[in-house]
Order: structure tokens, then sequence, then C-alpha cells
């Protein structure tokens, strides 16, 4: 498992075709917005998984659960997530309940990956 993190618009999903590429992988997204569940068990690169956090978070069903599988099943993958911690906290609980979510996933994810990039400005910083 690979974590790409960073801000948005950075240039993480380019970063991340490129990776993969190097690593002799699919380029197959699965985007956190609109793809099932099952496409992050079985894409090589998850795009926005924050917003399937979002959408976990929405349907009442189990953060936990959803990265156990990604690990049991999909254990190559590279995942891209927002950093969504490092801006005005939101006044929405919701919204703050996504965004503390998010984090503590990034940190399950981060824990399990065998490499974690953070990118700004297109210019990725290998932290782990």
């Amino acid at each position: 498992m690979i974590l790409i993190i960073g801000g948005a618009w950075q240039g993480k999903l380019d970063f991340a075709m490129e990776l993969a590429g190097e690593k002799g992988m699919k380029k197959l997204v699965a985007e956190g917005k609109t793809d099932s569940f099952d496409a992050a068990s079985n894409h090589s690169i998850i795009h926005d998984f924050h917003e399937y956090i979002k959408r976990i978070l929405k349907d009442g069903t189990s953060v936990e659960d959803f990265i156990t599988t990604l690990e049991r099943d999909n254990p190559e993958v590279i995942i891209i997530t927002n950093e969504l911690g490092c801006g005005i906290v939101p006044m929405d609980f919701e919204d703050r309940l996504w965004r503390e979510e998010a984090g503590r996933a990034s940190v399950r994810i981060a824990k399990m990956s065998k490499e974690v990039y953070r990118l700004v400005c297109g210019i990725a910083t290998r932290i782990k």
C-alpha cells in the first residue's frame, strides 16, 4: 500500500499514475466521489479517498471495515487523499466529523503503507 497526501490540486493523481507505471501496475482509478466500494477493492489507484469516507459516514457504515477490506483485498493499492486537517475547522458537525474520520483513516493507512508521500506544488516528498 502507498499513501499520497496533500492539498487539493497539487498533482497527486499525476504522481500516482507515474508511480503505478514505474511499478508495472495497471492504471485503473477508482474515484471516491462516484465509484463503487468494490472498485476501490480492485483498482490500482484510489483517487479522493476522503470522498469514500464522506460517503461511508453518510451511509452509516464502518470506516474501519472499509479499510480492513482494502488491506485484505487490495494490499498494493495507491491511495490518494486530500489533507483536510490544515484549514479552518468547519462549523457544521457532519463536516467536522468527516474531517476527523478522514484524518484517522489517513493515520491508519500511513501506518500500514510501505511508502507515504506528501505533495505540494507537484513536488513529492517521501515521508515514509
